[in-house]
């Protein structure tokens, strides 16, 4: 049956999120999604007379794939998909999922090979495109989130079709902010971290790279990070579930990391020389993103978080940090979290997750009415 949900959506991305023309080429990846919603991608795209491709994936399939895959294989495989993606001028991917642990018992090792085999066509895809992510409701998803599969969907479409050029002010003056600061420090019950932004940019993440959306993010100078952070949202990485994560930091590095996995934490950690230093620092505000489902699409944009990112950092925002791990670790200020504190230069920017500065009072999620999510 259709939605017409389905179709406001595929307008948002199309439209708004990567600005498709006439004439362009577009690769719309569909990970567990209903065939209606890629059918209106398609027709969305059509109609403005642009050219849709399409790659369907199920993940027991990619796991499949995965346990068995060879370095020959996964080179073949990355030729021929790179070849692809060089000759498409935007990205779509709806990445459902099932079951979110699905690849939890691909070992470790082939994770890693896998990564590393395909990165050309990520850094293809994410330097030459116009590209867009995002997440698509499921059971599961609704399980973690702690909600009825009706009940997330009706949230799903809410957080996912949000105008986010009611946000654009307050992140513009944000962006300004953060490139303007050197020193920061956050400040929580079991966290004291410092570091410097200087002479880095800072990005605005309003619905054109990731839906949803509502973040402004920057990177740490590789060297400068001192202190200790624990991270009170959950996390999944390569499917593996993670809680309490605890960094040390020594001069930008982590030193010490323990967790409820912690032999797992630091086998990740270990993936390369990168993994320990940090390639991304940023503050999450979407007002009706409010509590954590182990799915970073969802849970970096948390209102009143932020997040701190072992390896790779983005060319935008560039310490010059280059890993195969990119591990997005979310931490929650508002009060029923624990509350923190976040400076720049010694001022205080925000408490207990809502800015104080006049300019950026705009992003609290109390000037945003509507609540997507139930209370807990």
């Amino acid at each position: 049956m259709h939605d017409a949900r389905f179709d406001t959506l595929a307008k948002l991305l199309v439209g708004y999120s990567i600005r498709l023309k006439r004439d362009e080429n577009v690769l719309i990846e569909a990970f567990d999604v209903p065939e209606e919603m890629t059918i209106a991608l398609i027709r969305t795209a059509r109609n403005i007379g642009a050219i849709p491709f399409v790659q369907i994936h199920r993940a027991r399939v990619s796991r499949a794939l995965a346990l068995g895959a060879s370095e020959r294989q996964l080179k073949l495989m990355a030729s021929h998909e790179l070849a692809r993606m060089k000759k498409m001028n935007a990205y779509i991917a709806l990445r459902g999922s099932n079951n979110i642990t699905e690849l939890s018992d691909v070992p470790a090792e082939r994770m890693k090979l896998i990564a590393k085999t395909m990165r050309p066509v990520q850094d293809q895809r994410v330097k030459k495109t116009k590209w867009v992510v995002l997440r698509w409701p499921t059971p599961s998803m609704a399980q973690l989130a702690g909600m009825s599969t009706e009940a997330f969907e009706d949230f799903y479409f809410a957080v996912c079709t949000l105008d986010y050029r009611k946000l654009q002010p307050g992140m513009k003056a944000l962006k300004a902010l953060m490139e303007k600061t050197d020193c920061v420090e956050i400040k929580e019950p079991e966290t004291e971290l410092r570091f410097s932004l200087k002479g880095i940019p800072a990005v605005i993440c309003g619905g054109d790279r990731n839906i949803p959306d509502g973040e402004v993010f920057s990177c740490p100078v590789k060297n400068s990070v001192q202190g200790h952070v624990t991270f009170n949202a959950p996390s999944i990485y390569q499917g593996i579930s993670f809680d309490g994560i605890r960094l040390e930091f020594r001069d930008g590095k982590i030193v010490n990391a323990t967790s409820n996995r912690t032999k797992e934490l630091n086998k990740i950690l270990d993936s390369d020389a990168g993994a320990r230093y940090i390639g991304e620092f940023s503050l999450g505000f979407n007002p009706h993103v409010l509590e954590p489902m182990r799915d970073i699409l969802f849970d970096e944009k948390i209102a009143g978080s932020f997040h701190f990112t072992p390896g790779q950092a983005y060319e935008e925002a560039d310490n010059g940090n280059r890993s195969q791990v990119h591990w997005d670790m979310v931490s929650i200020q508002r009060p029923e979290y624990g509350g923190g504190e976040i400076y720049f230069d010694g001022k205080l920017i925000r408490r207990d997750g809502e800015f104080l500065p006049k300019q950026l009072r705009s992003l609290n999620r109390g000037r945003f009415a509507r609540r997507s999510t139930p209370p807990r």
